[in-house]
């Protein structure tokens, strides 16, 4: 299978940190989509100043519509332009830059997975955030009948381009920051395989964050009701694939 990587970093308003996060990502030889997710004046200077940078793309929204819509144009652009696979990084440098190669390699072995980052988190996350995760876990892990997404919120992801463009072409996905938790959930429905690699995270090495308490928890609650709802849908088909019956039924159809 052809492979060939990129990076896809949105950025809203993190001048002071997205030098350096583009440095270290350009290191591991990829070619970056910036996304300027309708940034202030000053952070589309530095995004124009980066892109004439070797192997820098940079894409625009006139005004902000979300991380989720960020992401979502730096992969299909990323898509049009023939790459197989796009590493989803944060622009504020929370992520551990040396860890993309485990991520590429990874990926190597298992095109058809997404690989994901699964946090280890150092003492800087909120400790409202921190267990709040757990929160989603819980739900997520309902609404899967599954423990296979060990965390959903990391922004730290190597997606195969062609099941992420496949998924968007039938399905709504959230635009802000509901896109990571919506986004891996409706993949696993799909079957796409998900491997892990666990990262360091720190919170964040600019001091910017765009998490708004009130807004995004609202956001989140609508999505997770979403989420349940849609399981219902599927739990007897779920639920007939984990029984004897059904695995037997698989089995057969296998050796046909």
């Amino acid at each position: 299978m052809r492979f060939a990587a990129c990076a896809v970093i949105p950025v809203y308003n993190h001048e002071r940190a997205i030098g350096a996060v583009l440095e270290g990502v350009a290191a591991h030889g990829l070619h970056v989509f910036l996304v300027d997710d309708g940034c202030s004046e000053v952070c589309a200077r530095e995004l124009e100043r980066l892109s004439t940078f070797p192997e820098v793309t940079l894409l625009r929204h006139p005004e902000n519509r979300g991380k989720g819509a960020a992401v979502m144009t730096g992969m299909r652009a990323a898509y049009e332009r023939g790459f197989t696979h796009a590493l989803q990084i944060d622009a504020d440098g929370q992520h551990t830059l040396a860890d993309i190669r485990r991520f590429i390699d990874e990926a190597r072995a298992y095109p058809d997975s997404v690989i994901c980052g699964q946090p280890l988190f150092d003492a800087s996350i909120p400790k409202v955030r921190y267990y709040g995760r757990y929160l989603t876990h819980a739900l997520v892990w309902l609404e899967t009948l599954s423990f296979e997404i060990r965390d959903s919120m990391c922004g730290f992801r190597l997606y195969p381009l062609a099941e992420v463009e496949a998924l968007a072409q039938r399905v709504h996905i959230g635009s802000h920051m509901d896109f990571d938790t919506e986004i891996i959930v409706k993949l696993f429905w799909r079957e796409v395989p998900t491997r892990w690699i666990g990262t360091r995270v720190s919170y964040p090495a600019d001091g910017v964050s765009h998490f708004r308490m009130f807004f995004d928890n609202a956001r989140m609650t609508g999505l997770h009701i979403r989420l349940m709802l849609g399981m219902l849908g599927r739990l007897p088909s779920r639920l007939w694939r984990r029984t004897g019956l059904g695995m037997q039924a698989q089995s057969d159809e296998a050796t046909r």
